[in-house]
Formats: structure tokens, C-alpha cells, sequence
């Protein structure tokens, strides 16, 4: 496949999980107006949609129909946007734009904002709840999504993230933190996708989830580098901010050019870790470079 195929078969991703997140998020026509309008702005404004592209891929892989990753899609990536609109807000990380355009709590007001991520985490779940596969897939997928979301994976990192504001912290506490506060949830990204195929063989699982651990990491920190020098047109929201915070990163605790090191040996664990999985696991391979040599 070549890479205007792999390009292809990724806007389709997106084109799936765009129609997806639409059909499940509440009318804005939809008593309370405001909160749904809210939430669909905040959910339907763009994004590279990396979390449901690694649901579809390892899917598909896996031999899962399509249909079936749906569900899974769309609640990562709705507790995704949950996560930001929380983020942005001023008792969080206070930014003004996301995705080149005002945060929800900016465009709305910050009490519709809370609510707006409040009401996409349990529909998160709700869609979970009535994915058409077993029962207990079904419940799998909850627990592995909420373990992923919960102390021990995003909200546990963004805990942390918020406690070393003006603190300096070692590179191995950055990466325990970015693994928590963004590697999780990349992570249950591919878990949910294996979930639905029970028959995966052990090694193909282990082999999974060591690509899955890897990229998380090396995601977070090329977003550390983008946030030094990225360029706020491409990123779409301000550079330079977790600087100005004084908020702990892996740049400023290893400096630029060891982040650089890390994230390149990352990839190369990540790629490494599927290599086993033959020419099938090259869309994943391809979605790894994809994200760890992203501009924005």
C-alpha cells in the first residue's frame, strides 16, 4: 500500500468517525439547546482524530468489521474532547483556543463548558453500553476505557501535571505523568480494538500493547516539543504555554534535544514491537509515523 493509499484509508477513518460522533451527540435543537450545542461544537470542531484511527487500524488488522469499532471510536474520542474542554478551563490550563478556534468555555461560558464535559464522558459510556457485540465485550470495554480515564490513567496525569506547576520535575517523572495524562488513553485506543477480537494470539497481544505503550509516550512528548516550537497556524491554539505556566515537560526537564532522542527511540520501540505483525500491521506502522512526526 502506498502512502497516498494509507493517506486514503485514514480520511476514511475520519469521514467514519466524523458521521459517527454526529449521529450519536444530541441535537442542538435538543432541550437543553446550549449544553448540546456545546457539546457538538466542541466534539465536531476538528481534530486529527489519532485515538478512533488506532481503534479502526489495529480493528482491522485484528479482522474485526468495521461496524463493530464504531462504538469503541467514538467514546475514546469523545472522553478525548471531554478532556480538553476541561483542560482549557481557567481552573485548569485558562487557553483560549483549541483547534484555532475559542474553547468551549470561551465560546459558551465556563458552567456549560463543565457540563459539556461532563455529559460526553457518560455518553462515552452509553455508546459503549450498547455497541451491537456481546455482553461482555461490552463490559470489558467500559472497564478498560474507564481505568484509562479515571486516577490511574488521564485525570490521574492531569492531577500530577497540576500539582508540579513551578516544580521541577526528572525525566522519568515527566514520562510516569505524559503516560497517565495522554499515553492511557492512546493505549486503551488499541485495547478496545483487541478487545473485540478475543481469538488474538498471546504474542500478537503482547506485540500490541508494547507499540500502543511506546507511542503513547513519544506522542506526548513531540506535543511538549511542538509546544516550544510549533507553529501556532498549524496547531491552532497558542505556543509557548506550558512555559509561560511554568508546567513541567520533558524539554524542561531533559532538554530539546534529548526530547528529540527520546521521542525518535520511542518510535523505533513502537515500530520494532509490530515488526512481527507482518505487512497487515502496516497501517499502524504507518499511523505511528504519522503521529511522532506530526506539525501540529
Amino acid at each position: 500500500m502506498t502512502p497516498a493509499d494509507r493517506h486514503e484509508r485514514l480520511e476514511g477513518y475520519r469521514s467514519r468517525i466524523e458521521a459517527s460522533l454526529a449521529a450519536r451527540l444530541p441535537s442542538a435543537s435538543e432541550v437543553p439547546e446550549r449544553l448540546h450545542a456545546a457539546m457538538r461544537y466542541s466534539t465536531l470542531g476538528g481534530g486529527k482524530r489519532v485515538r478512533p484511527a488506532l481503534v479502526y487500524a489495529t480493528g482491522e488488522l485484528l479482522g474485526v468489521p468495521l461496524p463493530a469499532l464504531d462504538a469503541a471510536a467514538a467514546a475514546v474520542e469523545m472522553i478525548h474532547v471531554y478532556s480538553l474542554i476541561h483542560d482549557d478551563l481557567p481552573a485548569m490550563d485558562d487557553d483560549d483556543l483549541r483547534r484555532g478556534r475559542p474553547t468551549c468555555h470561551r465560546q459558551f461560558d465556563e458552567a456549560t463548558a463543565i457540563l459539556a464535559g461532563d455529559a460526553l464522558q457518560v455518553l462515552a459510556f452509553e455508546s459503549l453500553a450498547a455497541a451491537p457485540v456481546a455482553a461482555e465485550q461490552r463490559v470489558a470495554m467500559i472497564r478498560l476505557l474507564a481505568a484509562a480515564s479515571g486516577t490511574r490513567g488521564m485525570a490521574g496525569g492531569q492531577a500530577i501535571d497540576l500539582a508540579a506547576v513551578g516544580r521541577s520535575l526528572s525525566a522519568a517523572e515527566v514520562e510516569h505523568m505524559h503516560r497517565l495524562k495522554t499515553g492511557a488513553l492512546l493505549e486503551a485506543s488499541v485495547g478496545l480494538a483487541m478487545t473485540l477480537a478475543p481469538a488474538i494470539p498471546a504474542a500478537s497481544r503482547a506485540a500490541l500493547t508494547r507499540f500502543a505503550a511506546a507511542l503513547g509516550l513519544a506522542f506526548q512528548i513531540v506535543d511538549d516539543i511542538l509546544d516550544v516550537e510549533g507553529d501556532p497556524g498549524l496547531l491552532g491554539k497558542t505556543v509557548g504555554a506550558d512555559q509561560a505556566r511554568h508546567k513541567p515537560t520533558y524539554p524542561a526537564a531533559a532538554g530539546m534535544a534529548a526530547a528529540r532522542e527520546r521521542a525518535a527511540t520511542l518510535y523505533s520501540e513502537a515500530q520494532a514491537a509490530i515488526l512481527p505483525l507482518g505487512p497487515d500491521a502496516g497501517m499502524l506502522a504507518w499511523l505511528g509515523a504519522f503521529i511522532v512526526e506530526r506539525s501540529s
